[in-house]
């Protein structure tokens, strides 16, 4: 990680972006202080993470029972 003043920034921010978009990541200071980050964007949703979430989940949850207490029953007691 490397660090910018922010008068730098403005005079080269399509090169400091160039080299967030292959994942270079910077903080720029102001005064010599920390202020803010440039860094890449991460996904914010990743299908193939989700998927495989559910899949472990099912799996793990086979063979469980709740002995006779339905959904409802237990919805209904997480309210009260």
């Amino acid at each position: 990680m490397h660090e910018i003043a922010l008068f730098e920034v403005g005079k080269n921010l399509s090169g400091l972006i160039d080299q967030v978009a292959v994942g270079e990541e910077f903080i720029i200071t102001r005064h010599g202080k920390a202020v803010a980050r440039l860094a890449p964007l991460k996904p914010a949703f990743d299908r193939a993470k989700a998927i495989q979430a559910a899949t472990a989940l099912m799996e793990a949850s086979r063979g469980l029972s709740l002995h006779g207490i339905s959904i409802k029953e237990l919805v209904n007691e997480g309210r009260q």
